[in-house]
């Protein structure tokens, strides 16, 4: 009887105070940053808006998988190189498979509070996030250079002394 009370007793508080991913898994993932060119600018900001990293790549960090209670991180990477069209790159979080170890072993404390609010719920989906700009064309003066069409008649005469008829 001593034996099955003892057990017990260390049966339940395992059980119900305990949080599968918040032991066995983390809330911070790291990350690497990188683009092509190399040295390209980035600015990585969460679903707030807030900043988290602003620097140049190739770059490893540490990324929060929470963003609150019940609430998953979502991030952009902007990438910004002279010459090149920026881009954009989306960084998402999704649900931790050893958050549903709770349900085994986790009990529910570790389901309903404590993995939630430490956002151990949650990993970063991707560990590389890499990003390919596009060279800008430009002319020599450093604008696109353009086609415009236009009738002779909309022309002004002083333009129109200038043309030469190719056909």
């Amino acid at each position: 009887m001593k034996r099955a009370i003892l057990a017990l007793s260390l049966f339940i508080p395992v059980t119900l105070f305990n949080s599968c991913a918040t032991i066995v898994s983390k809330s911070s993932w790291p990350v690497h940053v990188n683009c092509k060119p190399d040295g390209a600018n980035v600015t990585i900001t969460n679903r707030r808006g807030e900043t988290v990293y602003k620097g140049t790549t190739p770059v490893m960090l540490s990324l929060r998988s929470g963003a609150g209670f019940f609430k998953k991180e979502r991030y952009l990477a902007h990438f910004e190189f002279d010459g090149y069209a920026a881009q954009d790159v989306p960084l998402e979080c999704k649900l931790n498979g050893w958050y549903f170890g709770n349900l085994f072993i986790g009990g529910l404390l570790g389901l309903l509070i404590i993995d939630p609010a430490t956002g151990a719920m949650y990993k970063v989906e991707t560990p590389f996030l890499d990003a390919r700009l596009e060279q800008k064309e430009t002319s020599k003066s450093g604008t696109v250079p353009e086609l415009k069409i236009a009738d002779i008649r909309d022309v002004p005469p002083s333009v129109a002394k200038n043309l030469v008829r190719i056909n």
